[in-house]
């Protein structure tokens, strides 16, 4: 079975704050989803021109640190 990639895009403010995050559980802001991405799959971050960025994953690790996110959150 194979994996389709994932790209999650992050919008961030002039301070550096996010904006946007997508894939967020709902139980995160987006600055902790971003924090969470960033302890977990740092390696798989881009950083792209005008205060953006994108995480490229498949969809299985993005469901496992979801799911993963959703039970440390709790």
């Amino acid at each position: 079975m194979e994996s389709s990639n994932i790209l999650i895009h992050v919008r961030f403010a002039p301070n550096a704050a996010v904006v946007e995050i997508g894939e967020r559980p709902p139980a995160l802001s987006p600055q902790d989803w971003f924090y969470y991405l960033s302890d977990k799959a740092g390696a798989s971050y881009q950083t792209l021109a005008g205060g953006r960025g994108v995480f490229r994953l498949t969809r299985g690790e993005v469901d496992a640190f979801k799911a993963e996110s959703t039970l440390s959150a709790a």
